[in-house]
């Protein structure tokens, strides 16, 4: 006897499936929605040095005008330590909701080449944009007797091993920076790895414990110019706008020799691609806003403002650079 609220099983089948597609056809306009209310809580932004340094600074002015353009709220929490991989595995172990990301240095693609074994790879990152890069300077505590690179390599022959030189930290770009002139232009040094510039150009100041650093020329300048440091040279192709008295290290005598710090905004891998072209839209925004230009400017950044996949393709030119130069220093860390 026929049954009619009955429903046969191919007809069952059937309508299974066509409800499995209906409901899969609302996934991306459910995602959608879910992207278009973002962001609905402050969105974290770690950063692998401490307050006061370069990145905190930049990243400082950055967000704070994505923060002022857009309403969001982004937060800058600073985990120093361990090179920079403090910060680099706590961002690429995070969720991928859009509300942790890195602002980073080079330090991201260096580290892998440089210690034996890091807990992240560069890849595992999805790159919102890159904000742009800025030479540092090598510089001397006055009672050294340089004046010049090459004053620093005839001192180093003299007196091979004895320098001191202060780096910002293990992997840092200061450090990388002059490891790579170590190689380039055959100065020897001792190694004294600080926890961020700061520290790090206080005492080459003083004397005592080192003789030479490297930092980024913004926070250079003050202490050059009251004569507390003496600059031998500045580590860009050309010379900075901010200093142009102050020779490339090139044109001290090492021939080819550049290393410049850069700025990159980085999200964990698998932060789905609507979130990062609205983090990337706030971000060149904020790089083509005219007051956020020049503090940058002043900070002796040059905007390069590049997209996610310019970005992508720039960290991996960087990477491969880094490798070879760390091969060919025979630098590694523990």
């Amino acid at each position: 006897m026929h049954q009619p609220n009955s429903v046969s099983p191919v007809r069952r089948r059937t309508l299974a499936a066509l409800t499995a597609l209906a409901a899969s056809a609302l996934l991306p306009a459910a995602a959608q929605a879910q992207d278009s209310n973002y962001p609905t809580r402050p969105i974290r932004v770690l950063v692998a040095f401490p307050a006061g340094g370069s990145a905190d600074i930049v990243g400082r002015l950055v967000t704070q005008t994505m923060t002022q353009q857009t309403g969001w709220n982004f937060v800058i929490d600073n985990r120093p330590g361990a090179g920079g991989n403090l910060a680099f595995e706590t961002a690429a172990n995070a969720e991928a909701d859009g509300y942790t990301l890195l602002f980073s240095t080079p330090g991201i693609v260096i580290n892998p080449h440089l210690y034996r074994k890091v807990p992240y790879r560069w890849e595992a990152f999805a790159p919102v944009g890159l904000v742009g890069d800025a030479p540092l300077v090598l510089m001397a505590n006055p009672k050294l007797p340089v004046k010049t690179i090459a004053d620093l390599q005839a001192l180093s022959r003299a007196k091979p091993g004895t320098l001191r030189f202060a780096s910002s930290g293990n992997g840092s770009s200061s450090h990388l920076a002059m490891d790579v002139l170590r190689t380039m232009g055959d100065i020897s040094y001792l190694h004294v790895p600080y926890r961020g510039g700061a520290a790090a150009m206080n005492d080459t100041m003083a004397g005592d414990l080192t003789d030479l650093t490297v930092q980024p020329i913004a926070e250079s300048l003050p202490n050059i110019r009251a004569g507390r440091l003496h600059a031998l040279g500045q580590t860009g192709e050309k010379r900075s706008p901010m200093a142009p008295d102050i020779p490339t290290i090139a044109e001290g005598g090492v021939k080819d020799y550049a290393s410049t710090t850069w700025y990159v905004l980085l999200a964990p891998a698998k932060t789905p691609a609507p979130l990062i072209a609205r983090l990337h839209g706030a971000l060149d925004a904020a790089l083509k806003n005219p007051e956020l230009q020049d503090k940058l400017a002043k900070s002796g950044v040059q905007v390069l403002n590049a997209g996610p996949q310019q970005t992508a393709d720039f960290m991996a030119q960087e990477s491969r650079k880094w490798a070879k130069a760390i091969e060919a220093s025979g630098t590694r860390i523990d």
